[in-house]
């Protein structure tokens, strides 16, 4: 134990150690009292390379055929979360025949035996939670065909695990970690004999969690797409869960929901994925919409801010743009520079995204992608519009700071399109200029004009701007607007220099073209995916220049080619196990 650590996460893990020990000496559960229906959907793929000795966690691929999983070296303690937090068993039940039934039975067994009296790293709420989830979603797949012994210990390991719970879930952290913890709680407390007294105390904390983390827009306060998404999803399995036992979920806990829906309908693209900002990824395959249908909620949000999002939308294109100042305090913790960027995606293909979140290749490439040039948004003088300060951790946790305090934005009907105007006050105090962006969209969502300016607003900006043009001689403040592509997407300079040819998978072609008063040039770039073994190279569309003046303004447009067809049938699916970058 290092002693570097701080004090409150020293104690956690002695409370953690101390309630896991004495759940042992707790009443086991006897049996299910009701038989449980299973909700998590896996991957065949993925199951098929579990069995095959392909373990790919947290970024990392380890090939170990014929060992069981808990004898693998675990790299770095995000590897070691997802083994124990038991979410591949999803995946081997999505294959489900004898072979891979026993192979779960075998490593759920070595578990219990090997951890199952309160040892090893997965005895923390969050991770208790989301393997309770799974142990009783999968319980016939698991118990099918075993032995008296065999079932006593499944059901002995569950009661302990769920007296764990309620007596930690408190020591989770607010958010995902939490939600994960109650929802684990109430799934054990419904659907196990002899802990039903726990449901009731787990629901009246679900209710509070409710309305403190899910604000009026129906977001929580890190601004994560992805987060909300696996928090509406617990919200829907615990109702479901009640329902199936004639109760009703509470009001908090329905309004939770109600709230939710409609926001991640506005964050959703138009091929199904989730805008990737903040450190959320794109989800996994069909969990947005199969999550959604789960809720009955059907309508969307109405013109203006979901989470802090704007949402353009037209014929087969989505435009998602980050219309908010940045998570504060604690929960920057994952939060991204990427004030005004934005991601553009049409029919089933993304075109221009935002690098994404670095986390599972290191702490280098986390910092990276968290920065404004790994964004699709202006960058001055190669500095982001937030820097990460305050440190928790040895460094683990960096927090944003010195981020956008002011994000006035405008959703209103263009002449021919919709149009989203916003502006954030990030480099204001060091160079007197506030970021400002028009997006225009057309109904029929073949084209998109934008302009970005850089503007001294007041005397007092005006001071600051002639401050900085002085220290650099009067040659002006360099700026870069960039536009980073999609992996798929083939770029080429096209129009004798003029234009930017961008080829979809799909068949599409679009252009990108500027109006002629900066430097525009085709540089390589990264796409950060979640479940690849290094980063993807790819390509970035840059404009550069100088600001000489109080106000520059760069004007450019993507358009789809005229020769490209209003609909295409676009079967092609990406590969389902990514396992090269």
């Amino acid at each position: 134990m290092s002693h570097s650590e701080p004090l409150a996460t020293r104690r956690a893990r002695f409370l953690n150690r101390f309630h896991a020990w004495l759940s042992t000496r707790g009443r086991p559960a006897t049996g299910f009292t009701s038989q449980p229906e299973p909700r998590t959907v896996g991957s065949y793929a993925r199951g098929r390379q579990l069995l095959a000795g392909n373990f790919l966690f947290a970024g990392t691929l380890v090939s170990a055929p014929d060992t069981t999983i808990w004898d693998l070296d675990a790299p770095d303690r995000d590897f070691l979360a997802e083994l124990h937090g038991f979410a591949w068993l999803d995946d081997l039940a999505a294959v489900g025949d004898g072979r891979t039934r026993r192979v779960a039975q075998d490593w759920l067994a070595a578990w219990v035996a090997r951890y199952g009296r309160g040892r090893g790293p997965g005895w923390v709420p969050d991770l208790a939670g989301r393997r309770l989830i799974r142990w009783i979603n999968h319980a016939l797949f698991l118990l099918r065909g075993q032995d008296r012994a065999a079932s006593d210990a499944f059901y002995v390991s569950l009661g302990r695990q769920t007296i764990f719970l309620s007596r930690r879930w408190k020591g989770a952290t607010p958010g995902l970690p939490r939600f994960e913890a109650l929802t684990g709680l109430i799934y054990a407390g419904l659907a196990l004999q002899g802990m039903e007294e726990h449901v009731d105390p787990a629901l009246a904390a679900l209710e509070r969690e409710c309305a403190a983390q899910v604000d009026g827009q129906g977001g929580l306060p890190t601004r994560n797409p992805e987060e909300l998404l696996e928090v509406f999803t617990l919200l829907t399995w615990a109702a479901a869960a009640l329902s199936e036992v004639d109760r009703d979920p509470g009001p908090e806990h329905m309004a939770a929901i109600r709230r939710i829906a409609p926001t991640l309908r506005t964050l959703r693209h138009a091929d199904g994925s989730l805008a990737r900002f903040h450190g959320g990824g794109r989800g996994l395959e069909g969990r947005l919409d199969h999550a959604l249908a789960a809720s009955g909620i059907t309508h969307s949000q109405p013109d203006g801010l979901s989470m802090g999002y704007a949402r353009l939308g037209a014929g087969r294109t989505s435009v998602i743009v980050d219309a908010s100042p940045p998570p504060e305090g604690r929960a920057s913790a994952n939060a991204h520079a990427s004030t005004l960027a934005f991601e553009l995606t049409s029919g089933r293909r993304p075109m221009i995204v935002n690098c994404g979140s670095g986390v599972s290749f290191g702490r280098e490439w986390r910092r990276a992608g968290r920065a404004t040039p790994s964004h699709s948004t202006l960058c001055l003088e190669g500095f982001s519009s937030g820097r990460l300060g305050r440190t928790e951790g040895n460094g683990a946790i960096e927090y944003l700071s010195d981020a956008p305090k002011k994000v006035p934005i405008r959703m209103s009907h263009a002449s021919d399109g919709v149009r989203f105007q916003g502006g954030h006050d990030g480099y204001s105090s060091a160079y007197g200029l506030t970021h400002a962006r028009t997006l225009e969209l057309t109904f029929d969502g073949r084209g998109m004009a934008g302009e970005d300016m850089l503007l001294a607003l007041d005397d007092n900006d005006k001071r600051i701007f002639d401050r900085r043009m002085d220290r650099v001689h009067m040659q002006g403040l360099a700026f870069a607007l960039r536009f980073h592509l999609h992996p798929e997407v083939e770029a080429h300079v096209d129009l004798g220099g003029t234009a930017i040819s961008l080829a979809l998978k799909s068949g599409e072609l679009w252009v990108f073209r500027h109006d002629g008063k900066f430097e525009m040039s085709l540089e390589p770039s990264v796409y950060l995916e979640r479940n690849r073994l290094k980063p993807r190279a790819s390509r970035q569309i840059v404009l550069s220049g100088k600001v000489m003046e109080y106000a520059s303004r760069i004007r450019w447009s993507f358009a789809k080619a005229q020769d490209t067809p209003i609909s295409i049938r676009d079967l092609k699916r990406d590969d389902d196990f990514p396992t090269a970058g």
